[in-house]
């Protein structure tokens, strides 16, 4: 890691819109090569997960929250990633920040950052307690799901603010002071707003203070693990409008976490769905919508009402998530698909190119279903007649 401040703040003024794209892949060691390796010609991501694996230990046996799991993400894009609660998706993130406590255990992998203020790629999971204190937030940073319970109640904004600036940059106190202004004017809140306290702001802007926390140090990239969870959707798209424009300005990269998968819909470059602790289906957002093929990805989709088109009835996902400790062979979705066959208790979870796909980065865990397989009718709960048949 860069110890020049000088360096740092050249760095940070050259900050550009980087375009390279994001790729994503998940599978064993034994898959082959790695979508990882498929982004922009000469091309390094600046996150790279290789081979993730991370369990929560137990009285009665591990259970298994992230199973073998890689993923990339290229510098300024969005990735998306999308599941029911459950699915693993914020322990990936956290293990590969090294941000999990017991009885969390990493026990496999390897998290590359390759960032503009370091002199070499350095593998996360092998840093030092100093090291880390030095990627943390200044490298990568983090917008927590409850802005409520991440917030300390007892200090004002402004302390807040400053406390993010000072444990990573090295700035006079007038010039830090003014940089917490700025960071407000950046995500649209008043400056008079630097001295309340949390419990005076409403939700949309306690959210808001907490990504200008997250831009205080000017990271590379920033974690956003549901920031608009129990928003209200006016509140929602304003700050979504505002976290693609500070992207598009600043240049950095967002690992973007939620069980909306509409709203990635609308925001991510790319989309790796996750169930069970597993990637099923990694495409660009444009392919998921229009042409997904995991019967998951498929149920995601069919649970959400669209605005155009014709009507539909909306179909929700029966059963439960698998469990963990003791997860069934195969496909852990057999037990919810209304396309299983007995061959799926067979399938190791291997991600590999929709053959129908015009785009090679488009990949999936089944192969016995492509985005045109006709959907088997599933009774409808409300009206008995099978699911896509509304009455007049």
């Amino acid at each position: 890691m860069s110890a020049d401040p000088a360096a740092d703040s050249a760095l940070a003024r050259a900050l550009d819109r980087a375009t390279h794209r994001a790729t994503s892949a998940a599978a064993g060691p034994a898959v082959g090569p790695s979508l990882a390796d498929a982004g922009a010609p000469g091309s390094d991501p600046v996150l790279d997960i290789r081979d993730l694996s991370v369990v929560y230990r137990t009285p009665g046996g591990d259970v298994r929250a992230v199973d073998h799991v890689n993923l990339a993400l290229g510098a300024g894009e969005v990735v998306g990633l999308a599941g029911e609660s459950g699915s693993g998706k914020s322990t990936l993130a956290y293990g590969a920040c090294r941000l999990l406590r017991a009885p969390a255990l990493v026990t496999n992998g390897s998290v590359t950052y390759r960032g503009r203020r370091v002199s070499r790629p350095a593998d996360i999971l092998k840093m030092r307690p100093d090291e880390l204190r030095r990627l943390r937030w200044r490298e990568i940073a983090i917008v927590f799901q409850s802005a409520m319970n991440a917030l300390n109640p007892v200090l004002n904004v402004r302390d807040q603010l400053l406390d993010a600036i000072h444990a990573h940059l090295k700035m006079p106190r007038d010039e830090a002071h003014s940089r917490a202004a700025s960071l407000l004017d950046l995500v649209g809140i008043p400056r008079s707003r630097l001295r309340s306290y949390p419990h005076e702001l409403s939700g949309g802007m306690r959210q808001r203070v907490m990504i200008a926390m997250a831009l205080a140090a000017e990271p590379e990239i920033i974690i956003m693990d549901e920031p608009t969870t129990a928003l209200d959707v006016v509140v929602q798209r304003d700050i979504l409008a505002q976290i693609v424009e500070l992207k598009d300005r600043l240049g950095f990269s967002i690992l973007f976490i939620t069980h909306d998968l509409s709203l990635l819909l609308e925001l991510a470059d790319r989309i790796a769905v996750m169930y069970a602790g597993q990637f099923v289906e990694i495409a660009t957002s444009d392919e998921i919508h229009r042409e997904s093929a995991h019967p998951y990805t498929k149920g995601l989709l069919n649970s959400f009402p669209s605005l155009r088109g014709p009507r539909r009835e909306l179909v929700g996902i029966p059963g439960s998530p698998p469990d963990l400790g003791h997860p069934p062979p195969g496909c852990p979705f057999v037990p919810r698909c209304a396309y299983a066959r007995p061959e799926c208790v067979e399938v190791d979870m291997r991600l590999l190119p929709v053959a129908t796909s015009q785009d090679p980065d488009h990949v999936t865990a089944c192969p016995f279903v492509l985005p045109d397989t006709p959907a088997p009718p599933v009774p409808s709960v409300a009206s008995g007649r099978p699911a896509g048949e509304l009455g007049t």
